[in-house]
């Protein structure tokens, strides 16, 4: 059974399983992960391509919150969320 987490774990976990690639040119990093379709994001460095992605991951997650759409399962963590589509107080650690 999955482990339920809070929002910021469930996005921690997404980072995790990111993958980072060089662009063709040499110029750019492009992030992406495969799990959360279409969330890919570029950047100059390393480190501002991880917060683009950190932004495209959050913004993913709550588009499909809104739209009802389901959510996967990361790293065997799902994210934890109460019936009214709100963030429970208490999760697991």
């Amino acid at each position: 059974m999955a482990k339920m987490v809070s929002f910021r774990q469930y996005v921690q976990e997404m980072l995790r399983s990111a993958t980072y690639e060089a662009c063709e040119d040499g110029n750019c990093i492009v992030a992406f992960v495969e799990a959360l379709p279409g969330c890919i994001t570029q950047g100059d460095t390393f480190e501002a391509t991880r917060d683009l992605l950190i932004d495209a991951i959050e913004t993913w997650i709550l588009s499909a919150l809104k739209d009802g759409d389901p959510l996967p399962v990361i790293n065997d963590c799902k994210l934890a969320i109460s019936e009214d589509g709100e963030e429970p107080e208490a999760v697991n650690a």
